[in-house]
């Protein structure tokens, strides 16, 4: 009669996943002008100290916190264009942009590790709203200031989102992106009615559709 081989390895449990906790915020929201950006973090241990709201430190504060934040943490960015905020609207296109770079920060974890949880700045989530979205999800407002791995990822956005709006200002110079990153300043509004829009503002803004109807 035939005799079935078994190995030891068939009696050894399967190895527990560790689980890992995501940080995720967006930047470039309200703008007229650019991107939106979405941050993924995990936090190294011991995590960098002073982390905060990134609205609530100074650029320079921001910037080293960023670098020790990028030197020791994993982290991804998820970016969404004008084009296509234009196309879902700003809200999806923050889902999309957060689903983004949770995505590709998994591509990072490694074999024994799983998502157990990312916590979202804000009051709503991707889950149910990206069919992509596949991870367990919780909504925190106020989290950029009170969830470490959230604070980090509000600084990862915001200073990426900053950095390509100084960018784009050598480009388009009249409209002082890169003190204003793109929201509807008196010089940002002057500008505008004087130059016209760019490649880069977003015609479903009220501010810049109006331009359009003249």
């Amino acid at each position: 009669m035939p005799v079935s081989l078994v190995s030891a390895s068939d009696f050894l449990p399967h190895p527990i996943l560790s689980q890992v906790t995501i940080g995720v915020d967006e930047a470039g929201r309200g703008p007229l002008a650019g991107p939106v950006v979405a941050a993924a973090v995990i936090l190294c241990k011991p995590r960098p100290s002073g982390l905060d709201d990134s609205k609530k430190l100074s650029a320079a504060r921001r910037a080293v916190l960023e670098e020790k934040i990028k030197r020791r943490c994993r982290w991804a960015v998820g970016v969404v264009e004008p084009e296509e905020i234009d196309r879902l609207n700003i809200f999806g296109a923050t889902m999309l942009a957060m689903t983004l770079a949770v995505a590709a920060l998994c591509e990072k974890l490694a074999q024994d590790e799983a998502v157990g949880e990312v916590l979202v700045d804000g009051n709503m989530t991707p889950h149910g709203r990206r069919t992509e979205w596949c991870w367990p999800a919780r909504a925190i407002v106020g989290g950029d200031a009170i969830e470490p791995c959230i604070s980090a990822a509000s600084i990862i956005a915001k200073e990426h989102r900053d950095r390509l709006m100084r960018e784009a200002a050598l480009v388009w110079p009249h409209y002082g992106w890169e003190r204003n990153a793109g929201y509807g300043t008196p010089q940002h509004l002057a500008a505008l009615r004087e130059y016209g829009p760019t490649p880069l503002h977003r015609r479903s803004f009220a501010p810049v559709a109006q331009l359009q109807l003249l």
